[in-house]
């Protein structure tokens, strides 16, 4: 298990958040899944898919004097904090870098911080513990620091959580039975993520043809008119399909690359999870057409 790849357990979404004894919520950041390996001096981290990113993050080298047991597996998420909220475009900056002297100039613009949630071994394996214990486990072992902290929780009360979450922005919460046991590679409904979801008003300016059908959506920006900020693959159903390539081919303009673009006439209304720095919107998914809205109106919401 030590200083090799772990696929961890993961979360199955719901839809509401709820309030219940038998549960401990937490905020869910906004990174990558590290898993964080620890023997003497000896650090390394590993992604969910096994890779090992320890050269990504110099601030690892602190790590150990803030792990205060000779051996352990912890499970963390890896997050760039800005303005008290986790940025997903940050922490995806970090793991792209390869060259040395960029690694190092990010650690100090963008530096990373490892949201500790749950620890996986200790010298012995603590899987079949119940998350109560392995909670404790890991109070009693971390000294929290600028690089490595526990996360917050609390007993009982998602709902309250989850609106603090809305407030904030952040991504939402995690909700995780007290009693459960840490099962390696399975996607467990004892562990919960309630997100908070946004909406916004686009304009439709294509579809692609190949591979999934998606609708290609854009908004007006104070530079730039019907700029592509997302492709949108979920959430159609049959009719609503159907209904509109009826209609869009009246609107064909030209094909290119599998995408037919169209006039840009149609509106729809989409449901996201983020937005990124380059004016992209993530996790997207269709709510329905706005026949009322015009394109115009369709605007990038600073």
């Amino acid at each position: 298990m030590l200083f090799s790849p772990i696929k961890p357990m993961l979360l199955t979404m719901k839809p509401e958040a709820f309030d219940d004894k038998n549960y401990i919520f937490e905020p869910k950041w906004d990174g990558w899944r590290i898993l964080i390996h620890k023997q003497g001096g000896r650090i390394e981290a590993y992604t969910r898919n096994g890779q090992n990113v320890t050269a990504k993050f110099p601030e690892l080298e602190s790590v150990r004097e803030s792990i205060h047991t000779e051996t352990a597996i912890l499970d963390c998420e890896g997050v760039c904090i800005r303005d008290g909220r986790s940025v997903f475009d940050d922490f995806q900056h970090r793991g792209r870098l390869s060259q040395k002297s960029r690694i190092s100039h990010a650690a100090e613009t963008h530096p990373a911080t490892f949201v500790a949630f749950d620890v996986l071994y200790d010298g012995a394996d603590l899987t079949g513990k119940p998350l109560y214990e392995r909670k404790e486990r890991l109070a009693e072992i971390i000294e929290p620091s600028d690089v490595l902290v526990p996360t917050l929780s609390i007993e009982g009360q998602g709902i309250s959580l989850k609106a603090q979450t809305e407030q904030r922005d952040w991504e939402g919460i995690v909700a995780k039975r007290l009693d459960s046991k840490y099962s390696l590679d399975t996607r467990s409904n004892q562990w919960l993520k309630i997100k908070n979801w946004k909406q916004i008003d686009t304009v439709i300016l294509g579809y692609r043809r190949e591979l999934q059908f998606g609708l290609i959506v854009g908004l007006q920006f104070p530079t730039v008119q019907n700029k592509p900020v997302a492709v949108v693959e979920f959430g159609f159903n049959p009719e609503e399909k159907r209904a509109f390539l009826g209609v869009a081919k009246q609107l064909h303009t030209q094909e290119a690359k599998g995408v037919q673009w169209i006039d840009p006439r149609l509106c729809c209304r989409v449901q996201y999870l983020e937005r990124t720095e380059r004016h992209q919107l993530r996790i997207v998914s269709f709510k329905g057409f706005l026949f009322d809205k015009i394109p115009e109106e369709c605007r990038w919401i600073s």
